[in-house]
C-alpha cells in the first residue's frame, strides 16, 4: 500500500480549510481592499509562503509526521472555531478574528502534523508570521489609531518647537501662526505604519541572525512610524503656511504617504545596516581556547 506523501496530506488539509473558511477569508479580503487599517493583510500569506519556500531549501532533514504536536493543534483549531461560533458576542469583527485565528492554528497544526516538529521549529518565524493575518477587532484598531494620532501630534509638536515655530497643542489640535491642524484618524497613517512594521519584520528575519537584534529593529519600527507621521504633518503645514496654501490640500497631502513611508523605511535600513555590521563583527570573533593547566 502506497501512503500519500506529507506534501499531499498537507495540501489536502489546506484545501479543506479553504472550503470551510471561505466566507471569513472573503471578508478578510474585502477588509484588506476597502479599509486602510487592514491593508497589510494582503501581504501576510504571500510573504509567509515565500519565506517557507526560501528557507525550505536549507533544511536537510526529511519530513517525519508530528502526530503528538500536530493533532493537538488541529483539535485546538476546532475548539477555537466552535467557541467563536457559539460563545463570542454578536460583533462581526470579533467573530471574524476568532474564525481566522482558528484557521491559522489549523494551518500550523497541519504543517506540524505533516512535516514534523524539527522542520516546524526551523520555520517558526513564517508559521508565527501567519498570526498577523488575524484582523484586529474594531475596538482594538480604534485604540491603535488613537495612539498613532497622539504620537503623531506630539512628534509634529516637537518638530515645530525645534524649528522655532510657535505652537500650541490641544489634544489632536496643533495651532501655529496662520494655521490650525487637526491630527484626524486619516492623519494617523495606520496603513503605512502597519505596512512599515510588516516590512521591518520581514527584513529583520532575512538580514539579521541574533534574536535580540531582530526584536530591537522591530520595536524601533514603532517610533519610526510615529516620527514619519509627525514629519508629514510638519512638512505639509510648513509648506502650506510658508510657500503656498495649495500644499494643504494638494497631492502631497492626499497622495504623499509613499514619500514619507520611504523616509521611514530608509531609517529602518540604516538601523538594519548598523545592527548587521555589529552582528558580523560579533559572529566573526574567534572563540578563545581554554588554556592548559
Amino acid at each position: 500500500m502506497i501512503l500519500p506523501s506529507p506534501k499531499s496530506v498537507f495540501l489536502f488539509l489546506y484545501a479543506i480549510s479553504l472550503l470551510v473558511a471561505w466566507h471569513p477569508l472573503r471578508h478578510v479580503l474585502w477588509l484588506a481592499t476597502h479599509d486602510d487599517g487592514y491593508t497589510h493583510l494582503l501581504l501576510i500569506l504571500p510573504v509567509a509562503i515565500a519565506l517557507i519556500g526560501i528557507e525550505w531549501r536549507s533544511l536537510g532533514s526529511l519530513p517525519t509526521p508530528g502526530l503528538r504536536a500536530g493533532l493537538p493543534l488541529l483539535s485546538l483549531s476546532v475548539v477555537v472555531a466552535a467557541f467563536t461560533r457559539w460563545e463570542v458576542g454578536p460583533l462581526p469583527d470579533e467573530r471574524l478574528a476568532g474564525y481566522i485565528l482558528a484557521l491559522v492554528i489549523w494551518w500550523a497544526g497541519s504543517f506540524v502534523l505533516c512535516f514534523g516538529t524539527r522542520i516546524s521549529r526551523s520555520l517558526l518565524f513564517p508559521l508565527g508570521f501567519l498570526l498577523l493575518l488575524v484582523p484586529l477587532p474594531r475596538f482594538l484598531l480604534n485604540d491603535l489609531v488613537a495612539g498613532l494620532q497622539r504620537g503623531s501630534a506630539l512628534a509634529a509638536h516637537g518638530l515645530f518647537w525645534a524649528a522655532g515655530v510657535p505652537v500650541v497643542q490641544d489634544g489632536f489640535l496643533l495651532s501655529i501662526p496662520g494655521l490650525t491642524v487637526e491630527v484626524a484618524q486619516e492623519c494617523s497613517s495606520i496603513r503605512s505604519s502597519s505596512m512599515l512594521l510588516v516590512t521591518t519584520m520581514l527584513l529583520a528575519q532575512l538580514l539579521l541572525r541574533t534574536p535580540w537584534r531582530k526584536w530591537l529593529v522591530i520595536v524601533l519600527a514603532i517610533p519610526v512610524s510615529v516620527a514619519k507621521n509627525g514629519l508629514r504633518i510638519f512638512t505639509i503645514a510648513m509648506l502650506g503656511t510658508r510657500v503656498d496654501e495649495s500644499y494643504l490640500n494638494g497631492r502631497l497631502h492626499h497622495q504623499g504617504g509613499v514619500v514619507f513611508f520611504a523616509i521611514g523605511l530608509s531609517g529602518i535600513f540604516v538601523a538594519l545596516w548598523i545592527l548587521h555590521r555589529g552582528e558580523r563583527g560579533y559572529l566573526s570573533k574567534p572563540i578563545p581556547e581554554a588554556s592548559a593547566s
